[in-house]
């Protein structure tokens, strides 16, 4: 189980869209800090979480898509829901097949300060340089 809590990442210039690096030690690690990097963009300071959690479980056909995928629930929740998810334990994680289960956790928030539409797979980049994992997407906002 992961339950990781730190802030890993950096916003990357982009002329008109969001583009976000997000750094771990493992994957899983990539694939919440860049979940909290979204978080910090929609609310810089959100309210504490008073909730259970929603689950996650997302299997997918590569590991691009699936980081796709799981930023993609996120966003897609958030809109739904009326929330900003910025807690977030990986209960499981495998490469084969590619799939994720997770607990998300989130408060409500009257408006965003960044909308972001959609994740993208334009320029997305997962790589292992030593021993740490790095990735860049590119979300449409």
């Amino acid at each position: 189980m992961y339950n990781i809590h730190m802030k890993s990442y950096e916003i990357l210039d982009h002329p008109a869209d969001l583009k976000i690096r997000a750094f771990g030690k493992s994957l899983p690690e990539v694939f919440v800090n860049m979940a909290m990097a979204i978080a910090r963009k929609q609310s810089p300071s959100p309210a504490p979480a008073e909730e259970p959690g929603e689950e996650i479980v997302l299997e997918s056909d590569d590991l691009s898509a699936l980081l796709v995928d799981w930023l993609s629930e996120i966003l897609y929740r958030s809109e739904i829901n009326k929330k900003v998810y910025f807690d977030f334990e990986i209960m499981e994680f495998s490469e084969n097949p590619y799939k994720i289960k997770a607990r998300i956790k989130g408060a409500p928030v009257e408006a965003k300060n960044t909308d972001i539409k959609a994740v993208t797979y334009h320029d997305l980049e997962i790589k292992k340089i030593g021993d740490n994992w790095e990735t860049i997407v590119i979300f449409d906002i």
